[in-house]
């Protein structure tokens, strides 16, 4: 499972940064659009970063990211007018993070072989890719960033 980030300024952070140089940030409203952009962000930065869009991490990806964001929007623009999503990428990963400031944090691992679509859906293609997820609350406790850690 994925770690949490380093402390800013250790030692361990900065090896951290050199692995995944490549960084976008993206905040929207939660609405239904905010897909769409998610997804066209995400090709655009991945298009900037060298990796094309042809990899074969990329098109299940970009799924991983459309049912991250539509999970936000469905169930967290009640808390939440607006999320985060946080691309990252380097010579052998490609991180993808949405943010929410809803404080429920969904059982990832759970969701595994439980069910169709939703986080189901995410949790088969970031295993089937050998990838990690894990969900991390946000200090206060009301909201959460699900991270999805893919390799390249």
């Amino acid at each position: 499972m994925n770690q949490p980030s380093p402390a800013p300024g250790t030692a361990e952070a900065l090896r951290h940064r050199e692995t995944l140089p490549y960084r976008h940030v993206l905040t929207l409203p939660t609405m239904p659009g905010a897909v769409r952009l998610a997804r066209e962000t995400a090709e655009q930065a991945l298009t900037e970063w060298g990796i094309g869009l042809r990899h074969p991490t990329v098109d299940p990806a970009l799924l991983i990211l459309g049912e991250l964001v539509t999970n936000s929007v469905r169930h967290a623009a009640v808390r939440s007018p607006q999320l985060t999503v946080i691309y990252a990428a380097g010579p052998d990963s490609l991180v993808l993070a949405v943010h929410d400031r809803h404080p429920y944090r969904p059982p990832l691992y759970g969701a595994y072989g439980g069910g169709t679509g939703g986080l189901s859906t995410v949790m088969e293609l970031t295993l089937g890719l050998g990838g990690s997820a894990v969900v991390r609350p946000d200090a206060d406790g009301q909201g959460k960033s699900i991270w999805i850690t893919l390799p390249l």
